[in-house]
């Protein structure tokens, strides 16, 4: 297998550029076959060229599995006409190295590789896969794969893994015991999602020692829990109900990674954490320019729920009860009230990955019975002309209570989290639901303005002590926090890696993605 430790080499190969196309392909699609390889200009030009001799000698390591070497570069048709297009041009060695070019295989060439591939000759990754977790049996027992599968940090619930889930049932049914998996079935049971599944086995994950890292937060989630001191909100009647023995933690990775612990599914309303969420929306519909025409981008440093505006006469930043009132209304402007909230609705089950997001009408009507001041913070926007013309201000606060009291549970606000920290793109599902301009404005107000008038005093001590988690923890020479995290790479260079081995190997959920 291609090892992801020569990402410099890659990088300076996907670079380099042909000057003028190859001859034969100015017709053909470029669509991925089953099987692509990299092609060389020439092998002289390959002795000669430095990176090259780097790649072919990185290409001989022993592989991370232990399974036989297989081979991942060879000559094409195309690259051969390089070769006699570059010898009539009289080109040199080096020159040859900068057109080096990623050719499609031949169809003959394709044909061969695919009967050493059935001969057992090449080992497939699916074979790769089997040998990891089988340790040297013959058959593999569905719940050790489901084991080993958790183990990386991924459910078997995982919208991405659906293809494997549903071909294991379906196997396990036929099978003489109903638990056993041969080879063969393996291989059938996860073709369809290979790609995630080698990227999971070969701790290729932002959390490589997953395991090792939740027991951390397993840690932290019981010791925090014998704390007893401060109270539930009550601000509003229907919030003093809850009971303050409830106590979860869950997180989710950028890589889909999930793990949680304690009363993670029990629904809860988002209530302030909704204001970053449908600032968000608002920025990806409309833009950054056109919201903080409305509205500030400076901390206030006072209370959340103050009748106080900044020196335009303007909301000091979306995070504060005035700014979000604002931002409310700037959100599917003209629709119904039950249009607009269907909009938010349905764009914050996308972030959660299509988990649990629910509304809570008695907290909606308690808080509307209870929000005196947020009735005077709205008349005062009012008179102050902080609207959108034409703007009905009472159709704006039920909107507001409404988006106050949607319910998620931990589980699914933490896949909500995870599509900020993975730049709009939801992990679970691969589908992008928010704008990067709509991210990078939302993290920076979250961090500067999200905690009200204790925002500075959060930045500066933040949660974190054991990870090096906190915004500035990357610094150089920084390194007395632990970092489970892989170490950074070239990701372009991976994901292009990954979009091959998808091509070659059939996996079309990857190939989506």
């Amino acid at each position: 297998m291609l090892h992801f430790r020569f990402s410099t080499v890659l990088k300076e190969l996907s670079e380099a550029t042909l000057k003028r196309p190859l001859p034969g392909y100015s017709q053909r699609s470029w669509l991925p076959t089953r099987h692509c390889c990299l092609g060389a200009a020439s092998l002289d030009a390959r002795a000669r060229c430095a990176p090259l001799r780097r790649l072919h000698a990185a290409a001989h390591r022993p592989a991370p599995f232990a399974a036989p070497r297989r081979s991942y570069c060879a000559k094409t048709e195309g690259a051969v006409a390089l070769d006699e297009q570059l010898k009539k041009d009289g080109a040199s060695a080096e020159a040859a190295s900068d057109k080096l070019s990623v050719a499609l295989p031949s169809q003959e060439w394709s044909l061969k590789l695919t009967r050493r591939r059935n001969a057992g000759i090449l080992p497939s990754l699916e074979d790769l896969l089997f040998y990891t977790v089988a340790e040297g049996q013959e058959t593999i027992p569905a719940h050790k794969f489901l084991t080993a599968l958790k183990a990386t940090g991924l459910r078997t619930g995982d919208p991405r893994l659906k293809e494997c889930m549903d071909t294991l049932k379906e196997t396990l049914k036929n099978t003489s015991d109903g638990v056993t998996l041969d080879r063969h079935l393996f291989k059938k049971c996860v073709q369809s999602n290979i790609v995630l599944l080698t990227q999971a086995f070969r701790k290729k994950f932002v959390i490589p020692d997953f395991q090792s890292f939740t027991s951390h937060i397993d840690e932290l989630y019981e010791n925090a829990k014998k704390l007893t001191g401060g109270q539930v909100a009550d601000y509003i009647p229907q919030l003093a109900k809850f009971s303050p023995d409830l106590w979860a933690v869950s997180l989710c990775t950028v890589d889909g990674q999930r793990h949680t612990v304690g009363d993670t599914k029990i629904p809860f309303c988002l209530q302030s954490c909704v204001k970053p969420l449908k600032y968000a929306v608002a920025v990806h519909d409309h833009g950054t320019e056109y919201v903080h025409s409305f509205i500030g981008k400076e901390p206030s440093g006072l209370r959340f729920n103050k009748l106080f505006l900044n020196e335009e006469d303007k909301p000091h930043n979306p995070m504060v009860n005035a700014g979000a009132i604002v931002c409310t209304s700037l959100i599917k402007q003209g629709a119904s009230t039950a249009e607009r909230f269907d909009y938010v609705m349905n764009f914050l089950k996308i972030m959660a990955g299509k988990e649990y997001v629910g509304f809570s009408n008695a907290t909606f009507q308690s808080e509307r019975e209870s929000g005196d001041r947020n009735f005077a913070i709205g008349y005062y926007l009012k008179e102050k002309k902080c609207f959108p013309e034409g703007t009905d201000m009472t159709s704006v606060l039920d909107f507001y209570f409404q988006l106050c009291s949607i319910e998620v549970t931990c589980e699914s606000a933490s896949v909500m989290a995870a599509t900020l920290a993975n730049g709009g793109i939801c992990p679970i599902t691969g589908e992008r639901v928010l704008s990067p301009e709509a991210v990078r404005n939302t993290l920076s107000l979250m961090h500067s303005c999200g905690m009200y008038d204790f925002s500075g005093q959060f930045a500066f001590h933040d949660l974190v002590e054991f990870f090096n988690f906190h915004n500035y923890d990357n610094l150089r020479h920084f390194t007395k926090k632990h970092d489970p995290r892989r170490e950074g790479g070239d990701q372009r260079v991976k994901s292009v890696i990954n979009l091959l081995f998808a091509a070659y190997t059939g996996d079309v959920s990857a190939l989506r993605r």
